[in-house]
């Protein structure tokens, strides 16, 4: 009479794992049963049809290909756009700090900011000016609480339009979906001085400027524009 306590293929049936683990553990199945390899066939992901296991590898690498290839073209678009950027922001820099007219200097700011960034509207303030300019419109207009309120931004704020008093500073406020505002201050970006101006860069588009947006890039613009402000002070 058949022992029952023996284990058999049907108390004990083959798992997919277990021929999983077998192949795994034993790497040169193959070798030895290279035929296998050249009968197995594989669904193809772009039809209906029967692949070979070899074809299905070529596609698949294909594929892997074809994926490194578009991120490469975005890395490339990435670089390009940079010093397109660059260029941009050099070329805003150098036309500032020839500027002889420190009167005109934040009405000229504004003007090619919008000009070579494709800003909609850009507004400008700067307090702690000279006597001479204490009564100059970039210089007037400005409450205490939005002076302390901008003194406490350490970097720039970009999201959409709460109703800031900056608002009040564009050509047209109704039209600003979205908002990056700039505090301008002494010292390096991340410096915690006291802000003595802001730049308000605003869009009818409320993704322009989102909340979720890196700031680097608008980092360097204020801390460029502060160094070009320094006659007013």
């Amino acid at each position: 009479m058949p022992n029952s306590n023996l284990p058999s293929a049907i108390n004990n049936p083959i798992t997919e794992d277990d021929i999983a683990n077998y192949l795994a553990n034993t790497p040169d199945f193959f070798e030895r049963h290279a035929e296998l390899l050249a009968a197995v066939q594989l669904s193809s992901p772009h039809s209906q049809r029967a692949v070979s296991l070899q074809e299905r590898q070529a596609t698949l690498l294909r594929e892997k290909i074809k994926m490194l290839e578009l991120r490469i073209m975005d890395m490339i678009r990435n670089v390009n756009d940079n010093m397109v950027l660059s260029d941009k922001l050099l070329q805003w820099a150098r036309t500032l700090f020839l500027n002889t007219n420190a009167q005109a200097l934040p009405e000229l700011m504004a003007a090619q900011l919008a000009e070579q960034f494709g800003v909609p509207q850009v507004g400008i303030k700067v307090w702690g000016v000279k006597a001479q300019h204490a009564h100059d419109t970039f210089a007037e207009g400005v409450s205490e609480d939005a002076k302390s309120f901008i003194s406490s931004l350490t970097e720039p704020f970009c999201g959409v339009n709460t109703g800031l008093e900056a608002i009040d500073w564009l050509p047209d406020p109704k039209a600003a979906a979205s908002l990056a505002i700039l505090p301008l201050r002494d010292g390096p970006v991340g410096s915690t001085a006291p802000a003595f101006g802001l730049l308000v860069l605003a869009s009818p588009d409320a993704q322009r400027f989102n909340s979720t947006m890196g700031t680097d890039f608008l980092a360097r613009v204020a801390e460029l524009a502060s160094a070009a402000l320094s006659p007013l002070r």
